[in-house]
């Protein structure tokens, strides 16, 4: 079974922006064999409520989104929260995908604000950058 991972809001809307870079080439390896992104009812939220207000700037519609969604909501692995550890973090806007790496038992959150996910550390949860998890799993960005 492949690693279950967290991908944070900000990697999946900066793979939508650019076709370069590692954030874009994690999305491409969404639902391969190489990781399991893990996903909770108010994290697919926020994806999609940030896709559907910056669509137009991606150069996405409405419908996209929704297509993107749904392919994800289906291969994700799909957690409920149980417990609320609430706040944890500096900016108790991330405490959610904190949460949601502990409840599913992943080791990683992919983000680009590494910073504001200290503390995740104590939960045994590393938060890296998405360059370092494409070299972690031998893939270039």
């Amino acid at each position: 079974m492949s690693q279950r991972v967290v991908i944070d809001t900000n990697v999946i809307i900066s793979g939508l922006r650019s076709r370069k870079g590692a954030s874009f080439r994690i999305l491409e390896m969404i639902g391969s064999a190489q990781f399991e992104i893990t996903l909770s009812v108010p994290l697919a939220l926020e994806y999609e409520e940030v896709a559907k207000r910056e669509s137009e700037e991606l150069g996405l519609t409405l419908a996209d989104v929704d297509v993107l969604m749904e392919y994800w909501c289906g291969i994700a692995h799909l957690q409920d929260i149980h417990f609320l550890w609430r706040p944890v973090l500096r900016d108790i806007e991330d405490d959610h995908v904190l949460e949601l790496a502990v409840e599913a038992g992943c080791a990683l959150i992919v983000t680009h604000n590494v910073r504001d996910f200290a503390g995740s550390e104590t939960f045994g949860i590393t938060a890296i950058r998405p360059g370092e998890f494409l070299r972690r799993m031998g893939v270039e960005s």
